[in-house]
């Protein structure tokens, strides 16, 4: 049986565990900075100073807003489905006694996800929010910092988030579905 045009060139997307097999077998290095975002391995971008500094700074912002309501995880991995695990900047996550020893966090295991951006904007707006939009994670923070600008998504529906706004830095902002935890956020931006 011939193929069409139409069905060249087909792209061979890789599983969750393909993924961990190729990181066994030393195909990726330890070292390496990628994540698998739909099947494909991606090289994630080069953590700049401000990048670092505005996660150390939002780290300890989280830890003092939530105490142990959550479990603030910090730039490791979330199992979106079986062909993606990114690794965002924060995943805040329900309480679990093992935190999570047993398995990555799945979408239900999400309250937000926090991605701060110097220079992955595009891709972090892009690809990973609507891939958030799309497994039902309620609510995403995308931190701009050269644009000096928070972007709250909510409410996903129909592979999308149906709330998106910027709210005004010098007011708390609340942290998820913890109404009771929130934080300013307009010291990421002061130089």
């Amino acid at each position: 049986m011939s193929q069409t045009a139409t069905e060249w060139p087909r792209r061979h997307r890789l599983t969750v565990e393909d993924y961990y097999r190729m990181g066994e077998a030393g195909i990726l290095r330890p070292d390496e900075r990628v994540e698998l975002i739909e099947g494909e391995i991606i090289d994630m971008a080069p953590i700049g100073t401000w990048h670092s500094a505005a996660v150390d700074q939002l780290a300890a912002l989280l830890h003092g807003a939530l105490g142990d309501k959550a479990i603030v995880r910090c730039q490791n991995p979330v199992s979106i489905d079986d062909h993606s695990e990114p690794e965002p900047d924060f995943a805040l996550l329900r309480r679990r006694s093992d935190f999570y020893r047993t398995a990555h966090p799945r979408p239900h295991d999400l309250l937000l996800i926090i991605e701060v951006a110097e220079s992955s904007l595009a891709y972090d707006r892009d690809v990973k929010v609507p891939l958030y939009a799309r497994h039902g994670v309620p609510e995403v923070w995308l931190i701009d910092l050269e644009g000096r600008r928070v972007t709250r998504y909510r409410t996903p529906a129909d592979g999308a988030y149906t709330r998106v706004e910027e709210p005004p830095l010098d007011v708390a902002l609340g942290i998820g579905s913890l109404a009771e935890a929130s934080v300013e956020l307009g010291s990421l931006f002061t130089d």
